[in-house]
């Protein structure tokens, strides 16, 4: 299992909408710090769009990747016909091995038998081209019905993204979606949490942690994917808190959490370097 950082290791440092920082992080910045940290591998999500790029940047990321050696992972979201087609094409053109796909956006929400359908109408062609499609657990669909939908595919090139916290937004927890989905893991979203009581003890908030420091069990997590025998590639993403309500006072806020979510990256890639080793 090879690890990896991810666009979304630095969500604020790429952009939010409506909060974007002085001097945004790109692909290339991301290639350096993949170096930086001694790593192979990165993953580009839905935060940093690759069918956006123009032709120029593409061929300019492309080379960049291959001088350097690096395993690059492409990640996008809504998983439509022609998003999935675009997608695959854009892995053959960067020679990405991982394809991993959110099924939903805000107005596209198929349900498990069209997903179960699209999968394998394409699937001859990710078979051809030698990639593996990895189904991201994201909120609206609980672990029984993803595994449901890996075992109607029923083929390697078809896998399971396994978020560590996602599936807190299905009401379901680590160690049972772990259970469930870890033998169909082909990419592992190494995140660190931590729930916390509000003051007026009416319920709770979930929010990111540094990795090692919160409630995610990541020596177990790793051995139970492990253990499921498919799982290529780790990568840590974070959700780090604002450093000051967004907005307030204008300019500064931004740039204190991205600072804030440089040193947590270094501190969670060298956590989790320390139980691969």
């Amino acid at each position: 299992m090879e690890l990896g950082i991810s666009s979304f290791t630095y969500g604020w440092n790429v952009g939010v909408a409506g909060s974007m920082p002085e001097k945004p992080m790109d692909e290339t910045d991301l290639v350096r710090q993949t170096l930086d940290f001694g790593l192979a591998c990165l993953q580009i999500g839905d935060n940093l769009p690759i069918h956006t790029f123009d032709e120029d940047r593409k061929n300019n990321f492309r080379s960049l990747i291959k001088q350097n050696g690096i395993r690059l992972e492409i990640g996008a979201k809504n998983l439509s016909p022609e998003n999935l087609k675009q997608y695959i094409d854009l892995c053959v053109f960067f020679d990405s091995p991982l394809l991993r796909f959110v099924i939903d956006d805000d107005d596209y929400q198929p349900n498990t038998y069209n997903i179960i359908a699209l999968i394998k109408d394409i699937l001859p062609e990710l078979v051809e081209k030698n990639i593996v499609l990895g189904i991201e657990n994201h909120d609206r669909f609980e672990a029984q019905q993803l595994a449901y939908i890996m075992n109607a595919v029923g083929h390697r090139n078809v896998g399971i993204c396994l978020d560590c916290v996602n599936s807190i937004g299905a009401g379901e927890g680590l160690a049972y979606v772990a259970s469930i989905l870890a033998p169909y893991t082909v990419n592992l979203h190494i995140k660190d949490f931590k729930i916390s009581r509000l003051p007026h003890k009416m319920g709770f908030t979930v929010q990111g942690e540094i990795c090692g420091k919160g409630m995610t069990d990541l020596p177990w997590l790793l051995e139970t994917v492990k253990r499921g025998g498919s799982c290529k590639s780790a990568v840590l993403e974070q959700w780090v808190p604002p450093e000051v309500p967004l907005g307030v006072p204008p300019g500064d806020n931004i740039a204190a959490t991205c600072r804030k979510e440089r040193e947590w990256a270094e501190q969670g890639v060298a956590y989790i370097k320390s139980l691969m080793q």
